[in-house]
């Protein structure tokens, strides 16, 4: 079996189309096709059903895949002990979410263009269950998360700091300056927030699901702190996104405290080798990540 064969098979396996696989190789979509027909022959077994537009994993493609995985990843790790080159390099995909890759980011962002030119990020945008399943796939290499939960199936993951909530609203809000507020408090309270599989905005959903009050989505964290902003409602967001806001006033936190705690989490494939590339971006978002949530 030659290893670019099984690359190929890998990355069909992983995205389920020969076209998609095709382009993340930058080979043709013949040249795929070619190489898992050569596969097969040489194995002399079919890896894939084909299903008209659509293909799947025969029961020899699925017990060929975890020996594939370990073949091209001891491949990888032999090309990196042999390196001649003492500054890292490769590409890190890497899944993560707005409210990550704007505000706890930046300096681990700038910290590696700056110490590691050679080692190019490639930032996903992903919430929690589409992460997880390309980190599963092997499409991304990490992937940052910010989940309840720390334990997720077919993944190791690593808790970087604690995420603290807060309740925000305008300054002129009816609730603004009230305190002890409860659940049953909000009902009669416009929320405002995000896209649906955020965590927090699915959590205070469910939170609030038995008064349910009106919501307004906003898609963005910056068009839903202007919305809050204006006046249109409250909004439950990590602090980090609102702390320029409520240190200038334009917000306001209010005196209601969510009853579940969120963990920024960096989390690879369980049982997958990581490049020295890799490792190293995972010890600096240890680093930078845990310094910069540190209560000053």
């Amino acid at each position: 079996m030659e290893l670019r064969l099984l690359v190929a098979f890998e990355k069909v396996a992983d995205v389920l189309s020969f076209t998609r696989a095709a382009a993340d190789l930058g080979y043709a979509q013949s040249s795929v096709t070619g190489q898992i027909r050569s596969l097969e022959t040489s194995l002399g077994v079919e890896l894939f059903e084909r299903l008209g537009s659509r293909i799947r994993l025969t029961e020899a493609g699925e017990r060929l895949l975890p020996y594939a995985r370990r073949m091209t990843e001891l491949a990888e790790e032999a090309r990196t002990a042999v390196a001649t080159a003492a500054e890292p390099t490769g590409t890190i995909a890497v899944g993560t979410m707005e409210s990550l890759t704007s505000y706890r980011l930046p300096p681990l962002l700038e910290y590696f263009h700056h110490r590691y030119p050679k080692v190019r990020l490639t930032l996903r945008p992903t919430l929690g269950d589409a992460t997880r399943q390309a980190l599963r796939q092997g499409t991304y290499d990490v992937g940052f998360l910010m989940e309840p939960g720390t334990e997720h199936e077919g993944l190791e993951s690593e808790v970087l700091a604690p995420e603290p909530l807060v309740l925000v609203a305008g300054p002129g809000h009816t609730l603004a300056g009230r305190t002890g507020l409860t659940s049953a408090d909000l009902a009669a309270a416009h929320l405002v927030g995000t896209e649906p599989g955020c965590p927090y905005r699915d959590l205070f959903e469910e939170e609030l699901r038995e008064w349910a009050p009106p919501f307004m989505e906003f898609g963005t964290i910056e068009a839903t702190k202007r919305g809050v902003t204006s006046g249109l409602g409250v909004a439950l967001l990590p602090r980090v996104t609102v702390a320029e806001e409520l240190a200038s006033g334009t917000l306001v936190a209010l005196d209601w405290e969510a009853p579940f705690t969120l963990f920024t989490q960096l989390a690879w494939r369980r049982g997958k080798k990581l490049p020295p590339h890799v490792r190293l971006f995972v010890e600096q978002a240890r680093r930078l990540v845990s310094e910069q949530s540190r209560p000053v």
